[in-house]
């Protein structure tokens, strides 16, 4: 049977002062739609499996968030993390989860904060993608076409085509500099790494063991331990002492069966503010406004976010973010976004957790 992993614990720090510890950016509805960034990624999913083979690994603080967002998903299908791990860990657990459940599971894996705009494709490629997978002892990457040399996202290079627009993985490059992510577009050998995975549940835990042995080793629990009473004592014990580590460094740039399939899905990791900038609709000064009220002078290429409750009063900037939301305003330049994280943890070692 097919499966889905949906990846929905993390923080989301670079959407503060909107992504809260309390609340983070996957349980927040971005667009006014009604549905959250981790709803839409569950209506996504629904043609390609139904809601009982949906599984949710997230931290433990956000249960009753997941419950209120997703009350049709069955409790015995979210994973609650004792501690952050990020992705290999949760991926290593869930993989032995849905193994327990059923021998020839394979599963593909998806973070829960994305934004797809071609659905269709997107189904089309995850269901070629389960094909592709079944039918031997591989992992998969979605890799996304580049629309710009974006500097915040993971590159794949193009190896050798085995299957339409699946090919072998030839390297992965984390995070390149604005020149390299120029060249890196200029070849066209190079797409997104997207974070979207489809393996067998046995193929990718056979990787663990090859690979990643020291997480391998916390996550081989003694036989009829996964899918039983004691699953969540086990974890418990044991999800703390597995090492922090991304499902990348651990396992797919270190194997040798590591395969792409590249798609174009109008696809963006709402990762950050400039991320969200640029899916939004713009006005005549390439403004963006976030389901609030904005008044505005001599401002251009800038994203004003706050409660709908609230007017924002502006004049003179231009390429900033202006974010007010609860007890904390932020107001920073566009370009240098990528420095919010390290101001998230300065406003709480200097003013407290209260403002995280």
């Amino acid at each position: 049977m097919r499966y889905c992993v949906i990846m929905c614990g993390g923080v989301g720090s670079r959407f503060w002062p909107f992504s809260r510890t309390d609340k983070p950016k996957q349980f927040l509805d971005f667009f006014g739609s009604g549905r959250s960034l981790l709803q839409l990624t569950v209506d996504r999913i629904l043609p390609i499996t139904d809601m009982s083979h949906i599984f949710l690994v997230t931290n433990s603080a956000y249960y009753d968030l997941v419950r209120q967002q997703l009350p049709d998903i069955p409790e015995r299908n979210i994973l609650l993390e004792p501690a952050r791990r990020n992705t290999a860990p949760c991926i290593c657990w869930a993989a032995h989860h849905i193994l327990a459940l059923d021998p020839d599971a394979s599963i593909v894996t998806l973070p829960s904060d994305h934004l797809v705009l071609r659905e269709t494709e997107f189904h089309n490629v995850i269901r070629k993608g389960f094909e592709f997978v079944e039918a031997g002892d591989r992992l998969l990457t979605i890799g996304l076409k580049p629309t710009s040399p974006h500097t915040g996202y993971g590159y794949i290079q193009l190896g050798q085509n085995v299957n339409d627009d699946i090919l072998k993985v030839k390297s992965f490059t984390e995070k390149p500099d604005l020149e390299m992510a120029k060249v890196f577009l200029s070849t066209g050998e190079f797409f997104w790494n997207s974070g979207m995975f489809i393996w067998r549940a046995d193929s990718i835990l056979k990787a663990f063991d090859r690979f990643a042995p020291e997480t391998a080793t916390l996550f081989n629990a003694p036989p009829g331990i996964y899918g039983s009473d004691r699953e969540r004592d086990f974890i418990d014990a044991e999800f703390p002492n597995a090492p922090s580590i991304s499902i990348d460094y651990a396992i797919m740039e270190k194997a040798d069966n590591v395969f792409v399939e590249t798609a174009d899905l109008g696809w963006s990791d709402l990762g950050s503010w400039n991320a969200l900038y640029d899916v939004s609709p713009k006005n005549p000064d390439r403004n963006v406004t976030q389901n609030c009220n904005v008044l505005s002078h001599n401002c251009s290429g800038s994203i004003f976010a706050s409660a709908p409750d609230k007017i924002i009063v502006v004049s003179g900037l231009e390429d900033y973010i202006v974010a007010d939301s609860g007890n904390a305003l932020l107001i920073y330049p566009l370009k240098d976004e990528q420095k919010i994280r390290n101001v998230v943890n300065e406003v709480s070692t200097r003013f407290g957790e209260k403002y995280i």
